[in-house]
């Protein structure tokens, strides 16, 4: 479907505008090739339209699913959305507050599929619908360290907020309960890195074979 030209000059911002005679198909941003890109996506999809890079994304994303707990507007929320958009999730569930702090995500929610849930009964029956079992991640007893747990291929990874983790209702409905190991003083970490470490573990298993 074509790339960038080679006289197309690469920086941080970005690329300018397309050098010569502009390509031809439909995936191409006329604006875009006019003005340059300055977005934030790999070289494959400069000068790309947005809903272009969402449907080639579509063809090849990850058979799972990343789902957070939203009752206190968690400011970790957007850069989980961004972990999982890097990782290529099927989608992001965001349970409890519609509303979620976007900031972290650095515009990523655009290219990411994200559904909003009421409540964690919502989430676990469309899961059920799917035949997608919920594996929280969460350091509380009877846990089992990442590593040593078989994650699915389908599956839907569910995390907590920063500081109270899971609710009891979010425990009760998965299948299985993971954490991750630590060695400090601490009793958690940051729930975006925690997310992180969990998703690059399921593309470790099932992605880089």
């Amino acid at each position: 479907m074509g790339e960038p030209g080679p006289s197309a000059e690469l920086s941080t911002a970005g690329v300018g505008p397309w050098p010569g005679e502009w390509p031809i198909g439909e995936h191409w941003d006329p604006e875009l090739l006019e003005h340059g890109d300055s977005r934030n996506v790999v070289d494959r999809y400069r000068y790309w339209r947005m809903d272009a890079i969402v449907a080639d994304l579509d063809t090849r994303r990850h058979p799972f699913h990343v789902a957070i707990e939203n009752w206190q507007h968690d400011l970790n929320i957007g850069s989980i959305v961004r972990t999982a958009n890097a990782f290529l999730a099927t989608a992001v569930h965001i349970v409890g507050r519609r509303r979620w702090n976007r900031r972290g995500a650095m515009v990523t929610d655009r290219y990411q599929h994200v559904v909003h849930h009421e409540t964690i009964e919502d989430l676990a029956a469309w899961a059920a619908s799917q035949s997608l079992p919920l594996v929280a991640v969460d350091n509380v007893p009877g846990s089992v360290h990442v590593e040593d747990q078989a994650l699915p291929e389908r599956c839907v990874l569910l995390f907590g907020q920063e500081g109270p983790g899971l609710t009891p209702e979010a425990l009760a409905a998965a299948s299985a309960v993971v954490d991750i190991p630590q060695f400090g003083s601490t009793r958690s970490i940051n729930a975006s890195a925690a997310a992180a470490i969990v998703m690059h573990e399921w593309i470790r298993v099932h992605a880089l074979r």
